[in-house]
């Protein structure tokens, strides 16, 4: 399979709604495995945190899986869950662009089974990257082991193979965010083993977001071209950029929204105004922690930065949230990412009505 030519993605994204969502991960979930694998997959918050976004008029989730989640004990596990999440999607008219690997946030030790709680006050604590610097590492060196080599091309050939045709998915997004040194070979053969299956939806990959010596092959590559922006006063400048860089092809911005320099209000009127699509970090104030800022994370990279370290020694400097069911966690004064409490109650109800009433005047796609 080669890009899409122009025209090809004009006509696609001529069909589509302004598409308009968030990158998802249920309150109940720290993580992708934890999202995912069968043994703490939560249909039930799922389906009700869906609803609040479909109460928005969001119809677009961006979502990440996890490499580890096609090891033979966990795939037909995730794969039921992974089924059964479309089918919650599908009934709440949601459409989901799916992420295969990041290089974002933590080093920490990829396992499935439990997952460690939130720690308080830190930004997304318990992110995995994907694959991991390890096998990362392993795989630029070519020191990886062949079953591992075999893992990583069947998690994107398999998951393809068996939604390649499904409406449910929007979009393939091959990799968020590379950035490492060791990213450029996975980054490189991932595209290849997704362009071998040649799936009916487009792919994609962020130029503005992935480091400097990536961003131009993620773009180069890219059917609909995607970015992300976490200040309101660049939005327009990069899509500007983006529209020089890439001529005559669609833009789809698929993270933004950090109080307060990118909020609902400064940014979705720009993306609507061009046309671009709007997929904004977070939904609602779970495990993932992301209501506290980026800075956050520093004190426990210190801690996981050393040769020796424990959760414990987390928990003692930091501990851990652990509300009881239906009750809300601890929250900022100003949240950074994310609309929504677990009982549901927004965290600015002005901001999600301008949400609602933005979204409700959009036009509708030409047939």
């Amino acid at each position: 399979m080669s890009r899409w030519s122009v025209e090809q993605a004009r006509q696609w994204y001529a069909k589509q709604p302004w598409l308009v969502g968030c990158n998802f991960l249920p309150s109940t979930a720290i993580n992708q495995v934890e999202m995912f694998q069968a043994e703490t997959f939560d249909p039930e918050t799922i389906s009700r945190e869906l609803g609040w976004a479909r109460n928005l008029g969001f119809n677009t989730l961006r979502v990440y899986l996890h490499d580890i989640l096609w090891k033979d004990e966990a795939r037909e596990g995730f794969l039921a869950s992974f089924d059964a999440f479309l089918a919650i999607c599908e009934s709440q008219g949601m459409r989901c662009i799916i992420v295969f690997f990041d290089d974002c946030h933590w080093d920490h030790t990829i396992e499935l089974g439990p997952q460690h709680p939130r720690i308080t006050g830190v930004h997304n604590s318990g992110w995995l990257k994907s694959p991991g610097r390890p096998l990362l590492q392993a795989y630029q060196d070519r020191t990886i082991s062949d079953a591992d080599r075999r893992r990583l091309k069947g998690y994107v050939q398999g998951v393809m193979q068996r939604y390649g045709d499904d409406a449910r998915i929007l979009m393939w997004d091959i990799y968020n965010e590379p950035n490492q040194p060791a990213t450029k070979q996975l980054l490189e053969d991932a595209w290849g083993w997704a362009r071998e299956i040649d799936p009916s939806q487009p792919l994609t990959g962020c130029h503005h977001g992935a480091g400097p010596d990536y961003a131009p092959f993620q773009s180069e590559q890219s059917d609909i071209i995607s970015f992300h922006c976490y200040q309101h006063e660049h939005k327009q400048v990069k899509i500007d950029e983006l529209k020089t860089l890439q001529p005559g092809r669609p833009i789809i911005c698929t993270e933004y929204m950090g109080r307060p320099d990118s909020t609902f209000q400064s940014c979705l009127p720009i993306l609507k105004a061009n046309n671009v699509g709007a997929i904004n970090w977070g939904l609602v104030n779970g495990k993932s922690g992301t209501v506290w800022r980026w800075p956050s994370q520093q004190p426990i990279n210190e801690i996981v930065s050393r040769e020796h370290w424990s959760l414990p020694d987390i928990e003692t400097s930091h501990g851990f949230d652990q509300p009881a069911p239906g009750e809300n966690y601890p929250e900022p004064e100003l949240w950074f990412h994310d609309i929504f409490r677990v009982d549901g109650t927004p965290f600015d109800l002005e901001e999600a009505e301008f949400i609602k009433r933005l979204v409700a005047a959009a036009p509708l796609p030409a047939t």
